[in-house]
């Protein structure tokens, strides 16, 4: 059986090469074995990287679901670190614009973690996104 974190790192380096069809297997094959497992949180990163991909194909319904298993993982997790949750929501928010859907209040949570991980990229790019819908912070 292959080890569930070298699955991970190659996804993320397949990933970063452009190969994108081995970097969604990696990733998807290691979030089956992260199910296997009790580690919901590593769960959740790894799904939402599959999430992540699948939006970026285009394939919105399957990342909508996957982002919100994410999303449900980290608030059940009193351990969840807030960036990961950010990066969750932000990838959320991104496919509700994508398919023309309201994300301003994903952007406002997102923000605020963002914020309290002194990301300060996050926090603009939220800025910027609520702006654009016209709505203030």
């Amino acid at each position: 059986m292959p080890d569930v974190d070298e699955l991970v790192a190659k996804g993320y380096r397949d990933r970063r090469e452009n190969r994108i069809t081995d970097a969604l297997r990696n990733y998807e094959l290691a979030a089956a074995l992260y199910r296997e497992q009790d580690n919901p949180l590593r769960l959740a990163h790894t799904v939402r990287h599959v999430a992540d991909i699948l939006r970026g194909l285009g394939r919105w319904e399957e990342a909508r679901a996957l982002y919100a298993e994410a999303i449900e993982i980290y608030r059940a997790q009193p351990d969840s670190v807030a960036l990961d949750m950010a990066n969750a929501l932000r990838g959320s928010a991104l496919l509700k614009e994508a398919t023309g859907a309201d994300a301003v209040e994903l952007w406002r949570e997102a923000r605020g973690l963002y914020a309290a991980a002194g990301i300060d990229a996050g926090v603009e790019e939220a800025d910027r996104r609520i702006a654009a819908q016209g709505v203030s912070l």
